[in-house]
């Protein structure tokens, strides 16, 4: 017997590594020593030009969003996704991503499918100015379904010592809140997505019904926003004291992990645009504005919190950056995040 009547093909696993190579090349930056092929990757921080840094490593994954890409057939979205959940991550803590590296699960290897994905992790990569260094393809029999695989990914950034977000002892009450134009849901809540694209029996071919010059399926898979150099520009401003990224757990437990105890929130929902996609599914699953809040970013990739005076000139330069910012509220000397005007999200 022999490793592929096991169901293990290694054949296959060299020549995806010679397919992605040009795309891992191409995601090379200062600091990046060797290539794909060693037993580790790796990088000199001091080569990337830090004097004192702090290293913060992110990990994360891209969820069931791979479910609705393995039945739409589309491969080639889910890895600037699985980049971008990483290097958001580390930018809300001022820190610049440096490498990345991925994990490519399956139970058996399409050199095709993956080649798609691996794709769509490099341009991540160079959309966040972050090399991709390494990675692990693990083919593993009866682990998984025919043509389904799982990603995860892990991201290495460094911030100055001084320059370590959030600026806890700094945020007041009176602070401007920012919002930053998400792309749509990102890469959470695709278990309620995929349950109310199933309840509505909509086909993920047909057109959208919140997007007519896309399909449903490929509507749904738009890729996370990667804010990573746009964030960075900002941040020569020397006036943003905290920076959330809107994940799991929407904006109402994501804006709390950077504020000061005790400190919290108000936000006007109808400050920043709702977007088409958001209303659909809220009113296709009778979601509620409050368990939407919960779930989804509801059109905000990104906030920030910066000094009231500060506002728009840290606005205008995202917004010269290609970014949509709405002043979408303040912080409180009350705990939690208080929406106003949620009722504004109901079709």
């Amino acid at each position: 017997m022999t490793y592929r009547d096991a169901g293990v093909d290694v054949d296959a696993g060299n020549e995806l590594v010679s397919r992605i190579s040009g795309d891992a090349k191409a995601t090379d930056r200062p600091g990046v020593l060797g290539g794909l092929g060693g037993f580790g990757g790796l990088f000199d921080p001091k080569a990337a030009g830090y004097e004192d840094p702090l290293l913060v490593a992110a990990t994360d994954g891209v969820g069931t969003k791979l479910t609705l890409a393995g039945q739409v057939g589309r491969h080639d979205t889910v890895g600037q996704d699985l980049v971008a959940m990483c290097v958001n991550d580390l930018i809300v803590q001022g820190a610049e991503p440096l490498f990345f590296l991925d994990y490519f699960a399956t139970g058996k290897l399409s050199v095709d499918q993956a080649a798609d994905v691996v794709k769509g992790i490099a341009e991540g990569c160079r959309l966040a100015n972050c090399a991709l260094i390494g990675g692990e393809t693990a083919e593993m029999p009866g682990l998984y379904r025919p043509g389904e695989y799982d990603l995860a990914g892990f991201c290495v950034g460094a911030v100055e010592r001084s320059r370590l977000l959030p600026r806890i002892g700094d945020i007041e009450a009176g602070d401007a809140v920012l919002g930053v134009a998400s792309s749509g849901p990102h890469s959470n809540g695709y278990s309620l997505i995929r349950r109310i694209v199933e309840a509505s029996k909509q086909d993920l071919d047909a057109p959208s019904p919140f997007d007519q010059n896309r399909t449903l399926g490929e509507a749904l898979l738009t890729p996370t926003r990667i804010y990573v150099k746009q964030i960075l520009s900002a941040l020569k401003l020397d006036q943003i004291k905290a920076l959330a990224h809107i994940t799991g757990g929407g904006l109402t437990e994501n804006i709390p992990r950077v504020l000061p105890e005790g400190a919290g929130v108000r936000l006007n929902a109808s400050a920043w645009n709702f977007p088409p996609v958001f209303r659909w599914l809220a009113a296709e699953g009778g979601v509620a504005p409050a368990e939407m809040a919960r779930t989804f970013n509801c059109g905000l990739g990104m906030v920030l919190i910066v000094p009231a005076a500060e506002a728009e000139k840290v606005s205008a330069l995202l917004t010269y950056h290609g970014e949509k910012v709405w002043r979408v509220g303040e912080v409180t000397g009350e705990k939690g995040v208080d929406i106003e005007g949620l009722e504004a999200w109901r079709s």
